[in-house]
């Protein structure tokens, strides 16, 4: 699908929920976010004689139907995380705002920096997202009633909240019943999450909660895997001075996955809880060892799925 080379267009598309911003081959096309619209992106896009990739941000899932067809169509695209778009945009001196000015940066973006296209997520990405996502939210909610709850003392408050508590346990138990039946239904995530959960450790929760927000895991080079995740350091050097490296941005919630299975495997798993301890024994805090634990988990995850015949030591 990746059409990196020096004859690729590269075209900014900034997505709304009602209208998609153009920017391509210089001219602007404002257009509706449905259906006959993304016919006409299709057509635009068409009409160059080179091949075209096209630059988004994501919008909070306005742009999965658009996405969709420029999959469908064989398009290539990347989405882009919004936060490298606007350093680059103040790294050209744009500091104004508009949708026109969004597509042209995105644009531009492409054309210096030629990202790699992204990669089609598998066919049950939204539906395994979106029911990890809803399933987060209620273990939120009920961590937030329990904790409540140990303060109240007035009667009528604690039998609501109880009541609360109950009805959130039961819609948990019912995301998470869907959820194992997704993976009953989708013999390739079902395939994954077997051989996720044969690291020690890791859970079917885990494994869902990463293959969720990291659909790309088992196509990932070791770094990639680790920057995505936001798992990998960053140095932080000038001259002789050498300051402390430290881990940020990529997704957040692949840690958040990541951080009980990592703690799990740092008291079970043989390899792993060997690798923390000598990181312990070398001084390290406790917290930048589990980070490398969490790290090293995530890159022995990907290799799992990219290697059909990787065997896990005993």
């Amino acid at each position: 699908m990746s059409q990196n080379n020096s004859a690729t267009i590269h075209a900014g598309l900034d997505i709304h929920k009602v209208t998609l911003q153009l920017q391509f081959q210089n001219q602007g096309h404002e257009l509706p976010n449905t259906a006959p619209g993304h016919r006409r992106l299709l057509k635009l896009l068409r009409a160059a004689a080179q091949p075209v990739q096209v630059l988004c941000e994501a919008s909070g899932g306005y742009e999965r139907a658009v996405l969709a067809v420029l999959e469908k169509a064989a398009v290539a695209y990347t989405l882009l995380n919004a936060r490298q778009v606007r350093d680059f945009a103040r790294a050209r001196g744009t500091r104004a705002k508009t949708d026109r000015i969004d597509a042209e940066v995105l644009a531009a973006y492409g054309a210096a920096l030629r990202p790699a296209a992204t990669l089609p997520p598998p066919a049950y990405d939204r539906a395994l997202q979106e029911h990890v996502r809803c399933r987060q939210r209620l273990l939120q909610l009920l961590i937030n009633l329990r904790l409540q709850a140990q303060s109240l003392t007035i009667a009528s408050l604690q039998r609501t909240t109880r009541a609360a508590i109950r009805a959130l346990e039961k819609q948990l138990k019912a995301v998470e019943t869907r959820l194992v039946g997704l993976q009953k239904t989708q013999p390739e995530l079902d395939t994954k999450v077997t051989k996720l959960t044969q690291v020690m450790g890791v859970g079917r929760q885990t494994a869902w909660s990463v293959l969720a927000e990291l659909p790309e895991l088992g196509r990932l080079g070791r770094r990639q895997a680790a920057s995505l995740a936001g798992l990998a350091p960053h140095p932080r050097e000038s001259g002789s001075w050498k300051g402390r490296r430290c881990i940020g941005g990529g997704r957040p919630a692949v840690r958040k996955g990541l951080y009980m299975a990592a703690l799990a495997a740092a008291r079970k798993n043989p390899q792993l809880k060997a690798f923390y301890q000598r990181l312990r024994a070398a001084g390290k805090p406790a917290k930048v060892a589990l980070t490398a634990v969490m790290r090293k988990l995530l890159i022995l995850l990907n290799s799992i799925l990219k290697n059909p015949n990787f065997a896990l030591a005993h």
